[in-house]
């Protein structure tokens, strides 16, 4: 994806409703559309975390005065599920107890509650149990499309799981040979099931994808919904996206 278009994308996607808005507009897959609102929301729910943190006891005085978890989230563009987490304290909650009655708000005893952490669950498309459940399989799904593609072509590998008894660093899956991908030997594979950006290519790169050069050699990461063109990642890297792999998003 070109830079511009990516922009253009990213910059718009501020609230759930524009996923819709924008897949009919610009003609861009839904899913794609979705990683991307995901990848914004983290970082910046990530970045305004101890922002919000300061203000919640004024927060919380406007809840206790009647305003909604999920209204108040709205206001200040902050994910219901995560200022929920950080009120509980200021309304009388536990962690595990916040937790519980966000899976399931069933259990809660308080009336108010009850209500109000059912649609914070609803209303959170990413932090939520559905919206992590939604995550988790998006990952397995990668990883399910490389696993096929290797063993299509009969090429022997281990999986993270094998790995994880004998190396601290465990790439989703490490040849037992190396194989030439756009003239370069690799000898593992990393499935991210995002897009990759500078910021998300930069996050990977120190985290994992460095690591695994320093251990095991050169290897490649597939972003499946793919990836900033002209993006250059370091060197024993490969980059590549879904179309290598025959998924095209």
């Amino acid at each position: 994806m070109k830079y511009e278009h990516y922009k253009s994308i990213y910059s718009r996607l501020k609230v759930p409703k524009d996923i819709d808005q924008l897949a009919e507009e610009m003609k861009v897959n839904k899913e794609l559309l979705l990683v991307i609102y995901t990848q914004r929301t983290v970082r910046d729910a990530t970045r305004r975390y101890y922002i919000v943190k300061k203000d919640i006891k004024k927060i919380a005085r406007d809840w206790k005065k009647g305003q909604s978890i999920v209204r108040l989230a709205r206001r200040i563009n902050f994910p219901p599920v995560l200022l929920g987490l950080l009120l509980s304290p200021e309304i009388n909650l536990t962690r595990k107890e916040y937790w519980k009655y966000i899976r399931d708000p069933s259990t809660c005893k308080n009336k108010r509650l009850k209500k109000e952490l059912k649609h914070v669950a609803e209303a959170d498309i990413i932090y939520s149990p559905k919206g992590s459940q939604v995550q988790t399989d998006r990952g397995k799904w990668g990883e399910g499309l490389l696993h096929k593609w290797l063993d299509k072509r009969d090429l022997c590998y281990r999986t993270e799981e094998d790995l994880r008894s004998t190396h601290k660093k465990t790439p989703d899956i490490l040849l037992d040979k190396p194989m030439k991908i756009n003239g370069s030997d690799v000898y593992w594979i990393e499935s991210k099931a995002s897009f990759g950006d500078e910021v998300e290519l930069k996050k990977n790169v120190r985290r994992q994808l460095k690591p695994y050069t320093e251990v095991f050699g050169a290897g490649a990461v597939v972003y499946w919904f793919g990836f900033i063109e002209g993006i250059e990642p370091p060197e024993g890297i490969t980059l590549l996206d879904g179309g290598y792999f025959g998924t095209k998003i």
